[in-house]
């Protein structure tokens, strides 16, 4: 293999992953098996230039993310607050109330039936419970407040 700086010849222009254009530029980043302009390399939620504060990204359903975003969305631990088990980088998850949960784990605390993007649930005192077996459901005229509802979110859908 032949060293190009070496033999006086200009090394071959890369193009972007981000733009497509070529890279010219003095500095380049190396992420993710591809080249970037450094300012094309960008957290996909909070849009900084991720060249400019740090030497680490991660990539996930999709999305390239800073660390705090990776955090925020996907937890310190990486672990599933169901079975405590980890959640490897590729795997898609749920989330509710900041836990991160694997797809399979992330069903009612009653029935056990998993809950789907898109289903209705239920999170009390830290369990889930789908919209049928939520505690309550049968009372008809209760006099407790309605109980908080959330959507199920998959990772694709945080930003």
């Amino acid at each position: 293999m032949v060293n190009s700086q070496a033999s006086g010849v200009p090394p071959t222009p890369r193009s972007c992953a981000g733009c497509g254009g070529k890279i010219a530029d003095r500095f380049l980043l190396f992420s993710m098996e591809r080249y970037w302009h450094t300012r094309c390399l960008k957290c996909s939620c909070c849009q900084a230039q991720l060249g400019d504060i740090g030497t680490t990204c991660y990539s996930k359903g999709g999305m390239i993310l800073c660390r705090s975003d990776y955090i925020r969305l996907f937890g310190h631990s990486g672990a599933c607050s169901a079975c405590g088990q980890s959640i490897p980088a590729n795997e898609m998850v749920m989330r509710a109330q900041g836990n991160v949960y694997h797809l399979k784990c992330f069903s009612c605390a009653t029935c056990r039936n998993r809950l789907m993007p898109g289903d209705r649930f239920h999170y009390i005192n830290g369990t889930i419970f789908c919209e049928h077996d939520r505690p309550g459901a049968a009372l008809l005229n209760s006099h407790l407040p309605p109980l908080q509802s959330s959507n199920v979110l998959t990772d694709q859908k945080v930003c």
